[in-house]
């Protein structure tokens, strides 16, 4: 479960099980839209540690940038996020190919992809 204090201040702190992330209105830290993006790219770099584990090759190094491309109802809408990824110069094709697979299915992404199956409630308790 994840919960979060409605206050008057531009700040918003999420706690979920034993861990609290941080949100701001103001810029002073990541928006949850933003942060939503960035879920994907951390996504990304994990998919990427676990194929490296499993083609026994270090993955320090691998970079990874995540661009979100707004659709047509603007900047709050997505149309498009491409995830690039720069392999340092020790990687094989083979292994580069093998981590680009492994990124393709980050579960994030699946989620979003099967998105349309959710069943988002919001009730008064």
């Amino acid at each position: 479960m994840y919960t979060t204090i409605v206050d008057n201040s531009p700040r918003i702190e999420v706690s979920g099980g034993k861990h609290q992330a941080s949100y701001a209105l103001d810029g002073s830290a990541m928006n949850p839209l933003e942060a939503f993006y960035a879920s994907l790219a951390a996504c990304a770099a994990v998919y990427a540690k676990k194929a490296c584990k499993t083609l026994g090759v270090p993955a320090a190094g691998i970079e990874i940038d995540g661009k979100p491309f707004a659709g047509p109802g603007g900047p709050l809408s997505l149309a498009k996020f491409k995830t690039e990824v720069r392999f340092p110069a020790h990687f094989t094709a083979g292994q580069k190919a093998a981590v680009l697979d492994s990124i393709a299915h980050c579960a994030v992404k699946e989620i979003v992809i099967d998105g349309a199956a959710i069943d988002f409630q919001v009730v008064e308790v």
